[in-house]
């Protein structure tokens, strides 16, 4: 019997915005396969940050809402708590919306381990507003407002979000991962399907973080961008699993 490939019912068939090489419309994919199989699409409410991915609202076919920049886990904390057991709710966030101007709102949703599902955006740059240096730029990379290199010396060191949220005893789950090879997108839907599933559990706060590539404001083709992923990402950000509560819990 011959396998059709099939868009998900859960994203909707219309041209995505996204530059050319941009790595959002392979997660956007995945997200919405996990919604499909794990039959949740008319439950689920999830949250458009501000960012390259501000009108995510336009591609999924599930309720959405506009949360302020940086805002969408707080946004998240209230739809969840009004209908805990009804809705199925995730934050789908960029690296300066989650990193740096909502970082506060991370990193106490984390702390109150609540029972959300995020998707964090990791391209090391800020995409929308024209390629200035994000929380998670690399050093010595060039930017538009690094133009000679991130200076770590005046800059700071770029900010590990998985590590960091590793050392609160709230997260249930967080997973680094990419989407630059057929083998790590699938590692990546893998991910992203716990993190959902754990919701569902009533097992807590848990994000996904995906390295990903902006060739545009990284000035490369998109063939270059993903092979950029390898040699200077995730030297940086290492791929893999950074905290799993429950499974700590079952090797005890």
């Amino acid at each position: 019997m011959a396998v059709v490939f099939d868009k998900p019912h859960s994203l909707i068939d219309v041209p995505l915005h996204y530059c050319p090489g941009c790595t959002h419309g392979i997660v956007h994919r995945l997200v919405a396969e996990v919604i499909d199989e794990l039959g949740i699409e008319g439950r689920t409410i999830g949250i458009a940050p501000v960012g390259c991915s501000v009108m995510a609202y336009d591609y999924f076919n599930c309720d959405m809402i506009e949360a302020a920049h940086g805002r969408a886990p707080a946004v998240a904390t209230g739809v969840k708590r009004a209908d805990p057991e009804n809705n199925v709710v995730f934050t789908y966030q960029g690296d300066g919306d989650l990193a740096s101007i909502g970082m506060a709102e991370t990193v106490h949703a984390a702390a109150r381990n609540e029972n959300i599902t995020v998707i964090f955006i990791n391209n090391a740059i800020y995409g929308m507003t024209g390629g200035q240096m994000a929380p998670t730029s690399l050093p010595g990379q060039v930017t538009q407002t690094s133009p000679y290199g991130r200076d770590t010396k005046h800059c700071g060191y770029p900010i590990k979000v998985c590590e960091m949220l590793s050392e609160l005893e709230g997260a249930e789950y967080l997973e680094r991962v990419t989407v630059n090879s057929v083998k790590n997108i699938r590692t990546a839907k893998k991910a992203i399907k716990k993190a959902f599933q754990n919701q569902l559990d009533g097992k807590g706060f848990s994000l996904v973080e995906v390295i990903s590539s902006c060739p545009t404001n990284w000035g490369m083709t998109p063939q270059a961008a993903l092979k950029w992923i390898d040699e200077k990402m995730i030297p940086y950000y290492p791929l893999g699993c950074y905290k799993d509560r429950s499974a700590e819990k079952e090797a005890e």
